[in-house]
């Protein structure tokens, strides 16, 4: 299993022979602009919630590739009808199992609507079981106590969270949400692309050691194996 990241919130999993890209915003993204997304793979585009911040380049991709989107179902509906694959639109709760492993739908706490203004349903996580682990993706949230029943219903290999403040939950609550759900590694995202969510690095690695949790903050087109 290997992770690359894209900036913002955006990464690629490659697991099960599959490729499955989260939240897609890179080519509006400054901080990412050596990356060239007319080279990316994706088989499944996963959506936390409509936001322009995540699904700026989801039809350019979706496109070329032929991805499947996963989502809520007013964000895949909005992209089928831009002519994307939309089979799968989910709601809170619900579990798809694709070619690659399961994809469970988590509650988030967070607005969405679509950069047309277009309703966004409600935005979402997800939890994620492939290749004998198990992780949970966030998507834009603040700390709920929601979080507590992935930690009584998972054992999590890792957990990807948001931890830029100001739109989301800050390391502070990020840390606790780890807790919460279980998670000794997080994955930071959603910060330093605009200047509401900058973040100083070094400090927040050492509020991360101090919880007892392993901080990765990945560098944009790093890849790490899992």
């Amino acid at each position: 299993m290997q992770l690359t990241y894209y900036g913002h919130a955006c990464f690629l999993l490659e697991t099960g022979g599959s490729s499955v890209l989260f939240d897609p915003f890179i080519s509006p993204n400054p901080l990412a602009k050596d990356i060239d997304i007319n080279t990316i793979k994706a088989d499944f585009i996963l959506l936390s919630h409509g936001h322009a911040d995540h699904v700026a380049d989801v039809e350019a991709i979706g496109q070329r590739t032929g991805a499947e989107v996963v989502g809520i179902a007013e964000v895949v509906g909005w992209f089928g009808q831009k002519g994307l694959k939309a089979n799968y639109g989910m709601n809170i709760g619900g579990k798809v199992k694709l070619p690659f492993g399961t994809v469970k739908m988590v509650a988030a706490l967070h607005s969405s609507s679509l950069p047309d203004g277009s309703y966004g349903g409600i935005a979402a996580g997800f939890v994620v079981e492939a290749e004998g682990k198990t992780f949970y993706f966030a998507g834009d949230t603040a700390l709920t106590y929601d979080m507590k029943i992935l930690g009584e219903q998972y054992k999590l290999d890792f957990a990807i969270l948001p931890i830029g403040d100001n739109y989301t939950m800050g390391i502070d609550d990020a840390l606790v949400a780890a807790d919460w759900v279980g998670a000794q590694k997080v994955i930071g995202m959603h910060y330093d692309t605009f200047p509401a969510i900058t973040i100083n690095q070094e400090e927040a690695q050492q509020k991360a050691t101090q919880a007892g949790k392993e901080l990765v903050l990945l560098k944009i087109g790093e890849t790490i194996t899992l």
